[in-house]
Protein backbone atom coordinates (compact mmCIF):
# COMPACT_ATOMS: atom_id res chain seq x y z
CA UNK A 1 0.00 0.00 0.00
CA UNK A 2 1.70 3.97 -0.43
CA UNK A 3 1.45 6.30 1.43
CA UNK A 4 1.54 9.88 1.85
CA UNK A 5 3.04 12.21 4.40
CA UNK A 6 1.40 16.20 4.12
CA UNK A 7 3.61 18.41 6.28
CA UNK A 8 1.39 21.79 6.95
CA UNK A 9 2.58 25.72 7.53
CA UNK A 10 0.56 28.31 7.96
CA UNK A 11 -3.35 29.01 9.45
CA UNK A 12 -6.26 26.92 10.20
CA UNK A 13 -7.51 26.54 7.05
CA UNK A 14 -4.21 25.39 5.60
CA UNK A 15 -4.58 22.58 8.16
CA UNK A 16 -8.51 21.94 7.34
CA UNK A 17 -7.22 21.48 3.60
CA UNK A 18 -4.45 19.08 4.52
CA UNK A 19 -7.21 16.89 5.95
CA UNK A 20 -9.30 17.00 2.86
CA UNK A 21 -6.39 16.50 0.54
CA UNK A 22 -5.85 13.30 2.76
CA UNK A 23 -8.87 12.27 2.95
CA UNK A 24 -8.56 11.80 -0.82
CA UNK A 25 -5.46 10.11 -0.47
CA UNK A 26 -7.33 7.57 1.84
CA UNK A 27 -9.90 6.99 -0.30
CA UNK A 28 -7.39 5.93 -3.09
CA UNK A 29 -5.93 3.26 -0.97
CA UNK A 30 -3.42 5.05 0.67
CA UNK A 31 -2.23 5.27 4.46
CA UNK A 32 -0.76 8.28 5.77
CA UNK A 33 3.24 7.52 7.09
CA UNK A 34 3.75 9.56 9.86
CA UNK A 35 6.71 10.73 8.75
CA UNK A 36 8.44 11.78 5.37
CA UNK A 37 10.91 9.17 5.70
CA UNK A 38 8.93 6.10 4.36
CA UNK A 39 6.70 8.21 2.39
CA UNK A 40 5.76 7.44 -1.27
CA UNK A 41 4.15 11.11 -1.38
CA UNK A 42 5.12 14.18 0.51
CA UNK A 43 3.40 17.24 0.08
CA UNK A 44 3.78 20.47 2.03
CA UNK A 45 1.11 22.89 2.48
CA UNK A 46 2.47 26.30 2.04
CA UNK A 47 1.70 29.66 3.77
CA UNK A 48 2.86 33.23 2.04
CA UNK A 49 1.46 35.30 4.70
CA UNK A 50 4.82 35.65 6.21
CA UNK A 51 8.33 35.55 4.42
CA UNK A 52 9.26 33.24 7.28
CA UNK A 53 6.72 30.32 6.43
CA UNK A 54 7.67 30.41 2.79
CA UNK A 55 11.47 30.06 3.46
CA UNK A 56 10.91 27.13 6.41
CA UNK A 57 8.90 25.44 3.74
CA UNK A 58 11.29 26.05 1.15
CA UNK A 59 14.28 24.79 3.00
CA UNK A 60 12.24 21.54 3.93
CA UNK A 61 11.45 20.92 0.53
CA UNK A 62 14.86 21.27 -0.21
CA UNK A 63 16.25 19.23 2.63
CA UNK A 64 14.08 16.65 1.15
CA UNK A 65 14.46 16.47 -2.40
CA UNK A 66 18.43 16.25 -1.47
CA UNK A 67 17.82 13.62 0.24
CA UNK A 68 15.59 11.44 -2.55
CA UNK A 69 18.29 9.30 -4.27
CA UNK A 70 17.60 6.14 -2.64
CA UNK A 71 13.96 6.59 -3.12
CA UNK A 72 13.83 8.16 -6.32
CA UNK A 73 10.06 6.97 -7.43
CA UNK A 74 9.21 8.90 -4.47
CA UNK A 75 6.48 12.16 -5.62
CA UNK A 76 7.44 15.32 -4.10
CA UNK A 77 4.64 18.41 -3.94
CA UNK A 78 3.80 21.89 -3.15
CA UNK A 79 0.43 23.20 -2.53
CA UNK A 80 -1.67 25.84 -0.95
CA UNK A 81 -0.77 29.64 -0.54
CA UNK A 82 2.76 30.19 -1.96
CA UNK A 83 2.18 27.27 -4.59
CA UNK A 84 -0.34 29.89 -5.91
CA UNK A 85 1.38 32.90 -5.87
CA UNK A 86 4.56 31.37 -6.73
CA UNK A 87 3.63 28.66 -8.97
CA UNK A 88 6.57 27.96 -11.81
CA UNK A 89 8.69 29.92 -9.98
CA UNK A 90 9.20 27.02 -7.61
CA UNK A 91 10.34 24.58 -10.09
CA UNK A 92 13.69 27.03 -10.47
CA UNK A 93 14.11 27.27 -6.08
CA UNK A 94 13.85 23.22 -6.53
CA UNK A 95 14.85 21.30 -9.55
CA UNK A 96 13.90 17.74 -7.97
CA UNK A 97 10.27 19.19 -7.51
CA UNK A 98 7.85 17.13 -9.49
CA UNK A 99 4.06 19.01 -8.03
CA UNK A 100 2.99 22.18 -7.98
CA UNK A 101 -0.89 23.15 -7.22
CA UNK A 102 -2.40 25.90 -6.14
CA UNK A 103 -5.36 26.95 -3.68
CA UNK A 104 -7.88 26.16 -6.13
CA UNK A 105 -6.74 23.00 -7.13
CA UNK A 106 -7.12 20.66 -3.96
CA UNK A 107 -9.29 18.34 -5.59
CA UNK A 108 -6.96 17.32 -8.03
CA UNK A 109 -3.56 16.65 -6.00
CA UNK A 110 -4.76 12.75 -5.17
CA UNK A 111 -5.08 12.69 -9.38
CA UNK A 112 -1.46 14.53 -10.31
CA UNK A 113 0.83 12.39 -7.28
CA UNK A 114 -1.32 9.08 -7.88
CA UNK A 115 -0.53 9.24 -11.86
CA UNK A 116 2.89 9.81 -11.29
CA UNK A 117 3.82 7.49 -8.66
CA UNK A 118 2.15 4.47 -10.91
CA UNK A 119 3.88 5.69 -13.92
CA UNK A 120 7.49 5.94 -11.72
CA UNK A 121 6.81 2.57 -10.06
CA UNK A 122 6.24 0.56 -13.19
CA UNK A 123 9.66 1.46 -14.11
CA UNK A 124 12.50 -0.71 -13.30
CA UNK A 125 14.54 1.83 -13.30
CA UNK A 126 11.98 4.36 -12.03
CA UNK A 127 13.68 7.50 -13.76
CA UNK A 128 12.62 10.91 -12.53
CA UNK A 129 9.98 12.57 -15.19
CA UNK A 130 9.79 16.38 -16.19
CA UNK A 131 8.98 18.04 -13.36
CA UNK A 132 7.25 20.87 -15.04
CA UNK A 133 4.88 19.02 -16.66
CA UNK A 134 2.78 18.55 -13.50
CA UNK A 135 1.84 21.92 -12.76
CA UNK A 136 -1.86 23.09 -11.66
CA UNK A 137 -2.57 26.98 -10.45
CA UNK A 138 -6.35 27.95 -11.24
CA UNK A 139 -9.36 25.86 -11.86
CA UNK A 140 -12.69 27.08 -13.33
CA UNK A 141 -14.56 26.21 -10.51
CA UNK A 142 -16.62 28.10 -7.76
CA UNK A 143 -15.10 26.23 -4.83
CA UNK A 144 -12.69 23.81 -5.15
CA UNK A 145 -13.93 21.78 -2.01
CA UNK A 146 -17.13 20.90 -3.90
CA UNK A 147 -15.21 18.65 -5.70
CA UNK A 148 -13.59 16.87 -2.53
CA UNK A 149 -16.36 17.24 -0.04
CA UNK A 150 -17.36 13.61 0.58
CA UNK A 151 -14.62 12.89 2.04
CA UNK A 152 -13.96 13.25 5.33
CA UNK A 153 -10.28 12.29 6.95
CA UNK A 154 -10.47 9.00 9.62
CA UNK A 155 -11.20 11.75 12.92
CA UNK A 156 -8.02 11.16 15.58
CA UNK A 157 -9.46 14.36 17.23
CA UNK A 158 -12.81 15.04 18.94
CA UNK A 159 -12.50 18.68 17.29
CA UNK A 160 -12.62 19.43 13.61
CA UNK A 161 -11.92 22.23 11.25
CA UNK A 162 -15.18 23.02 8.37
CA UNK A 163 -14.27 25.77 6.23
CA UNK A 164 -17.51 27.92 5.00
CA UNK A 165 -16.05 30.34 2.65
CA UNK A 166 -12.82 30.75 0.98
CA UNK A 167 -11.08 34.33 -0.34
CA UNK A 168 -11.05 37.45 0.55
CA UNK A 169 -11.80 41.08 -0.90
CA UNK A 170 -10.55 43.26 1.89
CA UNK A 171 -7.01 44.10 -0.04
CA UNK A 172 -5.27 45.19 3.07
CA UNK A 173 -1.90 46.81 1.60
CA UNK A 174 0.51 43.96 3.36
CA UNK A 175 -1.90 41.18 2.46
CA UNK A 176 -1.25 38.60 -0.29
CA UNK A 177 -4.32 36.33 0.55
CA UNK A 178 -6.54 38.49 -1.75
CA UNK A 179 -4.39 37.29 -5.01
CA UNK A 180 -3.28 33.46 -3.56
CA UNK A 181 -7.40 32.95 -2.22
CA UNK A 182 -8.99 34.64 -4.56
CA UNK A 183 -12.70 36.26 -4.65
CA UNK A 184 -14.63 35.59 -1.71
CA UNK A 185 -17.43 32.62 -2.27
CA UNK A 186 -19.60 31.01 0.79
CA UNK A 187 -20.24 27.27 0.50
CA UNK A 188 -24.21 26.36 1.10
CA UNK A 189 -25.88 26.46 4.66
CA UNK A 190 -27.05 22.33 3.88
CA UNK A 191 -23.61 21.57 2.28
CA UNK A 192 -21.59 23.15 5.67
CA UNK A 193 -24.43 21.64 8.13
CA UNK A 194 -24.03 18.19 6.01
CA UNK A 195 -20.41 18.06 7.00
CA UNK A 196 -21.21 19.07 10.60
CA UNK A 197 -23.39 16.44 10.54
CA UNK A 198 -21.01 13.83 9.49
CA UNK A 199 -18.41 15.30 11.57
CA UNK A 200 -20.69 14.54 14.85
CA UNK A 201 -21.79 10.56 13.85
CA UNK A 202 -17.48 10.04 13.45
CA UNK A 203 -16.84 11.57 16.97
CA UNK A 204 -16.21 14.93 16.31
CA UNK A 205 -17.85 17.16 19.81
CA UNK A 206 -16.43 20.52 18.70
CA UNK A 207 -16.03 22.27 15.26
CA UNK A 208 -13.91 25.47 14.47
CA UNK A 209 -15.67 27.14 11.26
CA UNK A 210 -13.17 28.92 8.98
CA UNK A 211 -12.98 31.93 6.76
CA UNK A 212 -10.59 34.38 5.35
CA UNK A 213 -13.10 36.76 7.08
CA UNK A 214 -15.58 34.09 8.47
CA UNK A 215 -17.95 36.92 9.80
CA UNK A 216 -18.52 37.94 5.66
CA UNK A 217 -20.14 34.50 5.64
CA UNK A 218 -23.37 34.98 3.44
CA UNK A 219 -23.16 38.79 3.18
CA UNK A 220 -24.96 38.43 -0.09
CA UNK A 221 -28.26 36.82 1.73
CA UNK A 222 -31.18 39.39 3.48
CA UNK A 223 -31.16 40.33 6.79
CA UNK A 224 -33.69 38.09 8.68
CA UNK A 225 -35.35 39.55 11.89
CA UNK A 226 -31.99 41.36 12.71
CA UNK A 227 -29.67 38.69 12.72
CA UNK A 228 -27.63 38.18 9.11
CA UNK A 229 -26.61 35.16 7.14
CA UNK A 230 -23.34 34.20 9.64
CA UNK A 231 -25.60 34.74 12.36
CA UNK A 232 -28.28 32.37 11.16
CA UNK A 233 -25.60 29.93 10.00
CA UNK A 234 -24.47 29.22 13.68
CA UNK A 235 -28.35 29.03 14.58
CA UNK A 236 -28.24 26.07 12.42
CA UNK A 237 -24.95 24.85 13.62
CA UNK A 238 -26.37 25.34 16.67
CA UNK A 239 -29.25 22.67 16.81
CA UNK A 240 -26.97 19.39 15.05
CA UNK A 241 -27.56 17.17 18.10
CA UNK A 242 -24.35 15.93 19.51
CA UNK A 243 -21.95 18.95 18.76
CA UNK A 244 -21.23 20.52 22.24
CA UNK A 245 -19.18 23.40 20.76
CA UNK A 246 -18.96 26.06 18.30
CA UNK A 247 -15.66 28.23 17.35
CA UNK A 248 -15.37 30.56 14.43
CA UNK A 249 -12.35 32.13 13.34
CA UNK A 250 -11.03 34.57 11.96
CA UNK A 251 -14.04 37.63 12.07
CA UNK A 252 -12.72 40.96 10.94
CA UNK A 253 -14.37 44.18 12.92
CA UNK A 254 -15.84 45.44 9.79
CA UNK A 255 -19.27 43.92 9.36
CA UNK A 256 -18.78 42.52 12.76
CA UNK A 257 -22.18 43.44 13.71
CA UNK A 258 -24.90 43.90 16.77
CA UNK A 259 -26.45 40.52 15.80
CA UNK A 260 -23.03 38.81 15.92
CA UNK A 261 -22.30 40.34 19.54
CA UNK A 262 -26.00 39.30 20.52
CA UNK A 263 -25.10 35.80 19.49
CA UNK A 264 -22.78 35.70 22.10
CA UNK A 265 -25.51 35.98 24.77
CA UNK A 266 -28.31 33.06 23.61
CA UNK A 267 -26.13 30.41 21.89
CA UNK A 268 -24.55 28.69 24.77
CA UNK A 269 -22.52 26.29 22.40
CA UNK A 270 -20.80 28.98 21.04
CA UNK A 271 -16.99 29.17 22.99
CA UNK A 272 -16.39 31.96 25.10
CA UNK A 273 -13.21 32.76 22.49
CA UNK A 274 -13.05 35.22 20.26
CA UNK A 275 -9.64 35.68 17.79
CA UNK A 276 -10.37 39.60 16.31
CA UNK A 277 -7.11 40.56 14.88
CA UNK A 278 -6.44 44.06 15.87
CA UNK A 279 -2.92 44.80 13.55
CA UNK A 280 -2.21 48.18 15.39
CA UNK A 281 -3.44 50.44 17.64
CA UNK A 282 -2.50 53.94 15.80
CA UNK A 283 -5.44 55.40 13.36
CA UNK A 284 -2.63 56.48 11.50
CA UNK A 285 -1.51 52.94 10.59
CA UNK A 286 -4.76 51.52 10.32
CA UNK A 287 -5.51 53.97 7.43
CA UNK A 288 -2.14 52.83 5.78
CA UNK A 289 -3.18 49.33 6.10
CA UNK A 290 -6.47 50.00 4.50
CA UNK A 291 -7.87 48.58 7.63
CA UNK A 292 -11.39 50.61 7.39
CA UNK A 293 -11.85 50.58 11.19
CA UNK A 294 -10.85 53.28 13.63
CA UNK A 295 -9.55 51.50 17.36
CA UNK A 296 -11.84 53.17 19.06
CA UNK A 297 -14.10 51.43 17.07
CA UNK A 298 -12.03 47.93 17.51
CA UNK A 299 -12.42 48.69 21.69
CA UNK A 300 -16.42 49.02 21.61
CA UNK A 301 -16.75 45.96 19.91
CA UNK A 302 -14.24 44.03 21.81
CA UNK A 303 -16.44 45.56 25.24
CA UNK A 304 -19.79 44.76 24.21
CA UNK A 305 -18.31 41.25 23.63
CA UNK A 306 -17.68 41.12 26.73
CA UNK A 307 -20.64 42.88 27.96
CA UNK A 308 -22.75 40.02 26.13
CA UNK A 309 -20.63 37.03 27.78
CA UNK A 310 -18.71 38.32 30.51
CA UNK A 311 -15.85 35.21 30.90
CA UNK A 312 -14.99 35.83 27.16
CA UNK A 313 -11.08 35.38 25.97
CA UNK A 314 -10.25 37.66 23.81
CA UNK A 315 -7.31 36.78 21.45
CA UNK A 316 -5.61 39.17 18.33
CA UNK A 317 -2.80 39.74 15.89
CA UNK A 318 -0.50 42.65 16.06
CA UNK A 319 1.98 43.67 13.56
CA UNK A 320 4.80 45.97 14.25
CA UNK A 321 7.42 47.57 12.33
CA UNK A 322 5.00 48.10 9.57
CA UNK A 323 5.99 51.33 6.83
CA UNK A 324 5.84 54.05 8.35
CA UNK A 325 5.31 53.38 11.86
CA UNK A 326 7.00 56.07 14.71
CA UNK A 327 7.76 55.19 18.01
CA UNK A 328 4.87 57.14 18.87
CA UNK A 329 2.17 54.75 16.82
CA UNK A 330 3.71 51.48 18.34
CA UNK A 331 3.42 53.02 21.99
CA UNK A 332 -1.07 53.64 20.92
CA UNK A 333 -0.48 49.64 20.01
CA UNK A 334 0.91 49.32 23.39
CA UNK A 335 -1.39 51.45 25.34
CA UNK A 336 -4.31 49.43 23.43
CA UNK A 337 -2.83 46.05 24.68
CA UNK A 338 -2.89 47.15 27.99
CA UNK A 339 -6.47 48.89 28.06
CA UNK A 340 -8.21 45.57 26.29
CA UNK A 341 -6.16 43.15 28.46
CA UNK A 342 -6.00 40.56 25.60
CA UNK A 343 -5.98 36.58 26.81
CA UNK A 344 -3.00 35.95 24.09
CA UNK A 345 -1.92 38.24 21.19
CA UNK A 346 0.73 36.68 17.75
CA UNK A 347 2.91 39.65 17.54
CA UNK A 348 4.37 39.81 14.10
CA UNK A 349 7.01 41.81 12.77
CA UNK A 350 6.15 43.19 9.16
CA UNK A 351 7.38 41.34 6.11
CA UNK A 352 6.96 42.69 2.71
CA UNK A 353 5.06 40.52 0.33
CA UNK A 354 5.63 40.66 -3.24
CA UNK A 355 2.92 42.47 -4.98
CA UNK A 356 1.53 43.83 -2.06
CA UNK A 357 1.21 48.17 -1.97
CA UNK A 358 3.07 47.96 1.57
CA UNK A 359 5.95 46.36 -0.05
CA UNK A 360 6.73 49.57 -2.27
CA UNK A 361 5.71 52.03 0.93
CA UNK A 362 8.34 54.53 2.09
CA UNK A 363 9.52 54.78 5.65
CA UNK A 364 9.87 51.10 5.67
CA UNK A 365 11.47 50.08 9.45
CA UNK A 366 14.95 48.94 10.06
CA UNK A 367 14.89 45.48 11.30
CA UNK A 368 16.65 46.07 14.58
CA UNK A 369 14.00 48.87 15.68
CA UNK A 370 11.07 45.87 14.66
CA UNK A 371 12.65 43.50 16.58
CA UNK A 372 13.08 45.58 19.70
CA UNK A 373 9.06 46.36 19.80
CA UNK A 374 8.41 42.79 19.01
CA UNK A 375 10.14 41.51 22.04
CA UNK A 376 9.19 44.95 23.79
CA UNK A 377 4.98 43.97 22.82
CA UNK A 378 6.13 40.38 23.53
CA UNK A 379 6.66 40.73 27.09
CA UNK A 380 3.45 43.39 27.41
CA UNK A 381 1.59 40.89 25.64
CA UNK A 382 2.88 37.71 28.68
CA UNK A 383 2.78 40.02 31.37
CA UNK A 384 -1.03 40.38 31.18
CA UNK A 385 -1.66 37.00 29.97
CA UNK A 386 -0.56 35.35 32.45
CA UNK A 387 -2.21 37.62 35.11
CA UNK A 388 -5.58 36.57 33.21
CA UNK A 389 -4.73 32.58 33.91
CA UNK A 390 -3.47 32.96 37.61
CA UNK A 391 -7.12 34.76 38.32
CA UNK A 392 -8.48 31.34 37.06
CA UNK A 393 -7.04 29.58 39.96
CA UNK A 394 -9.56 28.01 41.95
CA UNK A 395 -12.58 28.81 39.39
CA UNK A 396 -14.25 25.80 38.30
CA UNK A 397 -14.11 25.09 34.42
CA UNK A 398 -15.07 22.67 31.75
CA UNK A 399 -13.02 21.15 29.48
CA UNK A 400 -13.13 19.28 26.65
CA UNK A 401 -10.59 16.42 26.55
CA UNK A 402 -8.65 16.24 23.44
CA UNK A 403 -6.08 13.88 24.28
CA UNK A 404 -2.54 12.83 25.87
CA UNK A 405 -0.37 15.85 27.31
CA UNK A 406 2.49 16.65 24.95
CA UNK A 407 5.02 17.15 27.23
CA UNK A 408 3.74 13.98 29.67
CA UNK A 409 1.83 10.60 27.97
CA UNK A 410 0.77 9.93 31.70
CA UNK A 411 -1.46 13.08 31.36
CA UNK A 412 -4.05 14.27 29.62
CA UNK A 413 -5.01 17.72 27.95
CA UNK A 414 -8.52 19.67 27.21
CA UNK A 415 -9.12 23.18 26.47
CA UNK A 416 -11.69 25.59 28.48
CA UNK A 417 -14.46 26.96 26.74
CA UNK A 418 -11.88 29.86 26.54
CA UNK A 419 -9.61 27.90 24.68
CA UNK A 420 -7.04 27.54 27.22
CA UNK A 421 -4.84 24.80 27.87
CA UNK A 422 -5.17 22.73 31.25
CA UNK A 423 -3.42 19.72 32.25
CA UNK A 424 -5.14 16.39 34.27
CA UNK A 425 -4.31 13.12 35.37
CA UNK A 426 -5.96 10.35 33.77
CA UNK A 427 -7.85 8.97 36.20
CA UNK A 428 -11.71 7.98 34.65
CA UNK A 429 -11.09 10.81 32.04
CA UNK A 430 -11.62 9.90 28.34
CA UNK A 431 -10.96 11.96 25.28
CA UNK A 432 -13.83 13.16 23.52
CA UNK A 433 -15.37 14.05 27.20
CA UNK A 434 -16.83 17.38 28.50
CA UNK A 435 -15.30 17.38 32.16
CA UNK A 436 -16.05 19.83 35.06
CA UNK A 437 -12.64 20.74 36.94
CA UNK A 438 -11.01 23.03 39.19
CA UNK A 439 -8.14 25.09 38.18
CA UNK A 440 -5.57 23.92 41.11
CA UNK A 441 -1.83 25.76 39.74
CA UNK A 442 -0.81 27.70 36.54
CA UNK A 443 2.80 27.55 35.50
CA UNK A 444 1.77 31.29 33.22
CA UNK A 445 0.56 29.60 29.99
CA UNK A 446 -0.52 26.35 31.03
CA UNK A 447 -2.91 25.67 33.79
CA UNK A 448 -3.81 22.26 36.09
CA UNK A 449 -6.59 20.70 37.33
CA UNK A 450 -8.55 18.14 38.73
CA UNK A 451 -12.01 16.89 38.22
Amino acid sequence: MPSVYIKTYGCQMNERDSEQVAATFLAGGYSLAESEAGADVVLINTCSVREKAELKALGKMGMLCSQSGERPWVVFGFMGCMAQSKARELFDAVPRLDVVTGTHCYHRVFQLCDGLLKQRLASVSHPILRRGAQLCEVEDLPDAHSRIRDHLPLRTSCSAYVSIMQGCEMRCSYCIVPFTRGAERSRSAADILDEVRRLVDSGVKEVTLLGQIVNRYGREEPVIDGRGGFVRLLEAVHEVTGLERIRFTSPHPIGFREDLVRAFSYLPKLCSHIHFPMQSGSDRILQLMRRPYRQQKYVELCEAMRAARPDLAITTDIIVGFPGETEEDYLLTKAAVEHIKFDNAFIFQYSPRRGTPAADMPGQVCLREKEARNHDLLDTVNRIAIARNMALVGTRQEILVDGPSKTNSSRLQGRTSQNKPVIIERGAARVGELLPITIRECTGFTLYGEA
